[in-house]
């Protein structure tokens, strides 16, 4: 079993509930919005790491790509950073996870979870700071979603 830490829309802040949240994964998966190569440098030191640009990550992210697919423990994940930008024919995917809006965002269509962990960087109006904890296992997983104060 592997425990993910899925977080998006960092913008240059990681919090302290999010440093430890990382610690206590095996797996971190950032849907984009760094903002800075430190953040990316700091996520680099917790371990494993999938990650994509956001549309704020320039210049210094230029390597990063834009979307993603991975397995994990049997689990087919396609990572984007805007929801806009996720493909039609997406047949072997069982999770989307996506960023942008900095809203936390569940929903199945016919089988696939798309999945926005929210942000958990700087607040944007009165959005709630938000993130998701996964465990996958042999091909089946389950998530929740983490509120940080």
């Amino acid at each position: 079993m592997k425990r993910i830490c899925i977080i998006s829309d960092t913008h240059g802040l990681l919090r302290d509930e999010v440093k430890a949240e990382l610690m206590a994964s095996d797996i971190i998966i950032h849907a984009g919005d760094i903002d800075t190569n430190s953040v990316l440098q700091t996520l680099l030191q917790y371990g494993e790491l999938h990650i994509v640009r956001g549309n704020n990550d320039c210049g210094w992210a230029a390597h990063l790509p834009e979307c993603l697919a991975i397995a994990i423990e049997g689990v087919r994940f396609f990572i984007v950073h805007d929801k806009k930008d996720i493909p039609y024919d997406l047949m072997d995917t069982d999770v989307v996870i996506y960023g942008h809006s900095h809203m936390f965002a569940e929903k199945m269509v016919d089988g696939m979870l798309l999945l926005n962990p929210g942000s958990c960087g700087k607040r944007r109006f009165n959005l709630e700071i938000t993130m998701c904890r996964m465990y996958v296992n042999e091909g089946s997983y389950h998530y929740e979603k983490i509120v940080i104060a």
